[in-house]
């Protein structure tokens, strides 16, 4: 004889509301899921950057050899982050440098003021070598992860210690991109570092070259001591003004309109066309001239929205 009994209405009254119950957090689950913003932070080695693309483009490591427009790059990678995590917002982007007691450089102290840019600093010893910024980028990629700031890392760097924030990020739900660029020969960035990263991207020479100056001097007027003074903020202005002018006419109204929903910044393309522009007019390189590319961009907006 048969004990199994089917089940009564009570039975099936528990499983209904159990299933109802488990459908309803369920739903809170997914709909919790759909509506978290993606958030994505850029973590550049500078160090790796300057010798990456001095070596690419100039043919050099040494810093002493080239200058790197740095807020240029800078502005090229969150443009390209833009682009490929069109539903993510930035948080920041952070720049780890060396330097002699962690004393901001000039140079660093003009990227430090950028927008949406950290400038973290490790030590630069008798050598010139970093050291800390390893240490640096994980405790900081860590910790946003941990508290879930970020859903994706935007890494930049070849050094095989960064392994080690690469997974710590990862072991917290963040996914970590590994960038880089092109070496001349072989490869810049350490095989462990690549295999741990969920996605990989590689910038070629095109990318690079438009942030890349030899130091053979600046053409244009010179005196005895050396390269002409840099030019004067209104005149900076005025040249970003008339640059403005010379494209309207060129490329019309709606060309310039479409520019608008990304004041005050500039697509990075078009932001380089405008610093070299300027720099033919002006005589002079304003590569390292953090103050004054920004006074360049305030002329150029200031032209193109009194004319809109």
């Amino acid at each position: 004889m048969n004990d199994l009994q089917p089940p009564g209405p009570t039975d099936l009254a528990a499983l209904a509301t159990g299933m109802a119950r488990t459908n309803e957090l369920l739903a809170r689950v997914l709909s919790k899921v759909g509506t978290t913003p993606s958030v994505h932070a850029a973590f550049v080695d500078a160090g790796y950057v300057y010798a990456a693309a001095g070596k690419l483009v100039a043919g050099t490591e040494d810093r002493k050899g080239f200058e790197l427009d740095a807020e240029g790059i800078i502005e090229a990678f969150i443009d390209r982050a833009r682009t490929i995590f069109p539903d993510s917002r930035l948080l920041r982007v952070y720049w780890y440098d060396g330097a002699r007691r962690r004393l901001h450089t000039p140079e660093q102290q003009g990227i430090a003021e950028l927008p949406d840019v950290k400038v973290r600093l490790g030590n630069l010893n008798a050598n010139n070598q970093q050291k800390g910024v390893d240490s640096l980028i994980r405790s900081d990629l860590e910790s946003l992860a941990r508290h879930r700031a970020i859903t994706d890392a935007v890494l930049i760097g070849g050094d095989e210690d960064l392994v080690s924030a690469v997974e710590a990020a990862q072991g917290y739900g963040a996914r970590v991109h590994l960038w880089g660029i092109e070496a001349p020969v072989g490869r810049n960035q350490a095989e462990p570092l690549l295999w741990e990263a969920d996605s990989t991207r590689v910038f070629d020479l095109d990318f690079c070259k438009p942030y890349v100056t030899r130091r053979t001097g600046v053409e244009g007027p010179e005196q005895a001591g050396g390269e002409s003074p840099a030019p004067g903020r209104e005149e900076v202005r005025f040249v970003g003004a008339r640059v403005a002018a010379q494209w309207l006419s060129e490329r019309g109204r709606e060309w310039a309109a479409g520019l608008l929903p990304g004041h005050p910044n500039i697509p990075a393309p078009v932001d380089q066309e405008l610093l070299t522009a300027a720099e033919a007019l002006l005589h002079h390189s304003l590569r390292g001239h953090a103050d004054l590319r920004r006074v360049l961009r305030d002329g150029f907006w200031e032209h193109v929205q009194g004319q809109l």
